[in-house]
């Protein structure tokens, strides 16, 4: 009895054959010399190996560094600590994947220029509630809503936020590859109203486990496999020590340090009173500080001096002008 293709043999076929690299031609008058260049490729060979392995190697580092990038942004946005986790990576018919994800809570529509093809990341009901709470502020102490309803067009809007930094971050991720430009294009919360590719293609689907407080859910970011197809070599070139960990892990910490908040004090001068001075304050008492009104500020970020600045205001509030920076020993 002949073998019978695969369901991934068959899906490797139908790519090949959209990508003009299988003739549906049966004319049989062509010379041997046209196909002096063809190597050999054994489809039941291919089944010995895992499906993600064969279609996209490496494509988990990616997914991992999203991870790591989107956690990073959601608690520095939020004002919460997010944790997130991969907790699959599969490979399946955009159909099956379909099928199982019946209800989903809000879906985004991605556009990864300049990679061909749309790809959507989405919120599961609890998640998508979770970040509508906390992003209206309501307290961790409350007990979670669970709510089996569409989200509503106003909800839609408010989750949008969270998944515009979700762009950012697959900007990240793929650093090492190409240089992204992702947008999103809507959020729905129907899947019939976003569509990314034919029913029987083949799709990337990364599932990940997001914790705050005591509040989870889960994110799937769907891909056409078609969309990473141009970068199928330059994924198996990828190490994650090399690569990944060293560029982008260091582009990331760098991004993140410009961002971070510090408290940056305009000092004219200071006293010292031992206790019981400070214990016999009273109103309209009158300290006296060495401080000449006429000499620069001292600007100290963090509590240590960086630069001189001139006192002012503008629009009738007031502001320091820097003059320079704050040398050691002045």
């Amino acid at each position: 009895m002949e073998p019978i293709l695969s369901k991934q043999e068959i899906a490797d076929l139908l790519i090949a054959i959209r990508a003009g690299k299988v003739s549906l031609d049966l004319d049989d008058t062509r010379g041997s010399d046209d196909f002096l260049q063809c190597e050999p490729l054994d489809l039941f060979d291919i089944t010995q190996r895992k499906d993600d392995q064969v279609r996209i190697p490496n494509f988990d580092l990616i997914l991992d560094n999203f991870c790591r990038n989107y956690s990073i942004s959601l608690t520095n946005h939020l004002q919460r600590t997010f944790s997130i986790t991969r907790i699959s990576m599969d490979s399946c018919e955009y159909r099956e994947y379909l099928t199982k994800r019946k209800n989903p809570g809000a879906i985004g529509l991605l556009n990864l220029h300049p990679l061909p093809h749309s790809s959507k990341i989405i919120f599961d009901h609890q998640l998508s509630y979770s970040m509508i709470e906390i992003m209206l502020g309501a307290s961790n102490e409350l007990d979670p809503l669970h709510l089996e309803r569409p989200l509503t067009t106003i909800e839609l809007s408010i989750v949008k936020t969270v998944m515009n930094d979700a762009c950012v971050d697959i900007d990240k991720a793929f650093t090492p590859l190409i240089k992204l430009a992702s947008n999103l294009v809507k959020v729905e919360n129907d899947t019939r109203l976003v569509s990314i590719t034919d029913p029987e293609s083949e799709v990337m689907v990364g599932t990940f486990n997001v914790k705050v407080d005591d509040l989870s859910g889960e994110i799937d970011l769907v891909i056409p496999a078609m969309t990473l197809d141009p970068l199928r070599e330059k994924l198996k070139e990828l190490l994650m020590v090399d690569v990944t960990t060293r560029d982008a892990w260091k582009d990331t910490l760098q991004n993140e340090l410009k961002r971070t908040s510090v408290d940056v004090i305009a000092q004219s001068g200071t006293i010292t009173l031992i206790v019981e001075d400070i214990l016999n304050l009273q109103a309209g008492l009158i300290i006296p500080i060495e401080y000449d009104p006429n000499s620069p500020l001292k600007v100290l970020v963090e509590k240590i001096p960086k630069f001189h600045a001139r006192p002012g205001t503008i629009n009738g509030k007031k502001a320091i002008s820097i003059l320079g920076t704050y040398q050691e020993g002045e």
